[in-house]
C-alpha cells in the first residue's frame, strides 16, 4: 500500500484522535462515559435503518399514515437514526477541546471560547428531555401500558414484534434509559471544570481533508 493511499486514513486517524482527546483535569470515569454514550445509542439506530432497509421488524401490518413530519418515513426514520447518533456524539465535547474552544475549520466562529451557559444549557435541558422521554418508555414497557393506564397503541412495538425480533428490539433499546442521567453526569462534570480558572485551552486542529 502506497503513501497516498495512507493518507485518508492518516486523516481519519487523526481528524477521530483530535475529536475525542480530552483536555487537561477530565476524570477517567468522565472520558469513559463520553465515549460510551455514542455507542449506547447506535444499536437502536442500526435497528431502526434496518427495519427500513429489510422491512422485517414488525409482522407485516401497516399502521398509520405513511409519511412522518412531512418526510417518507423510510426517510425519517434514516433521519432520525442519523441525528440521533449526532446528539449523542455532541457528549463528547463535554470532555474534549472543541466542546471549549470552537475548532479552526468552523467559519467566523473558529477559535473562539465557548461559553458556560452555552454549552450548560443544552446539556442540561437535553438530559433531563432524555431522561423522560426514554424513562417514559420503559416504564410503559415494563407496565404493558400507558402512564395514564390506558393500552398502547396497537402498532406499539412491543405488540406487533414477537419472538427474535422482539427479543432484538428491547436489546437495541434497553441502553437508551441511561443516555439522560450519563449525559447529566457529563454536564456536571464540565460545568466543574469550567468553573475553575486554568489555562486557556489549545484550539483543536484537523487533518486536512
Amino acid at each position: 500500500m502506497t503513501t497516498a493511499d495512507n493518507a485518508p486514513r492518516s486523516r481519519w486517524r487523526g481528524g477521530w484522535r483530535a475529536a475525542h482527546a480530552p483536555v487537561a483535569g477530565v476524570p477517567r470515569w468522565a472520558r469513559v462515559i463520553a465515549h460510551a454514550i455514542p455507542f449506547l445509542v447506535l444499536p437502536s439506530g442500526i435497528w431502526r435503518i434496518a427495519t427500513v432497509a429489510f422491512g422485517g421488524a414488525g409482522d407485516g401490518r401497516r399502521h398509520g399514515p405513511d409519511t412522518t413530519l412531512g418526510l417518507p418515513n423510510a426517510t425519517y426514520v434514516i433521519f432520525l437514526s442519523v441525528l440521533s447518533e449526532l446528539l449523542a456524539f455532541t457528549a463528547v465535547g463535554l470532555i474534549a477541546a472543541w466542546g471549549e474552544v470552537l475548532p479552526r475549520w468552523i467559519p467566523v466562529l473558529r477559535g473562539r471560547r465557548v461559553s458556560l451557559p452555552a454549552a450548560m444549557i443544552p446539556a442540561a435541558t437535553g438530559a433531563i428531555m432524555l431522561t423522560v422521554l426514554w424513562t417514559t418508555l420503559a416504564i410503559q414497557v415494563a407496565s404493558g401500558a400507558t402512564l395514564q393506564g390506558n393500552p398502547l397503541p396497537d402498532d406499539f412495538p412491543t405488540i406487533t414484534l414477537h419472538g427474535w425480533r422482539l427479543g432484538l428490539f428491547l436489546a437495541t433499546y434497553a441502553p437508551l434509559p441511561l443516555w439522560g442521567p450519563l449525559l447529566g453526569l457529563l454536564a456536571i462534570a464540565y460545568w466543574r471544570r469550567r468553573r475553575i480558572p486554568a489555562l486557556p485551552t489549545p484550539v483543536p486542529e484537523y487533518p486536512a481533508a
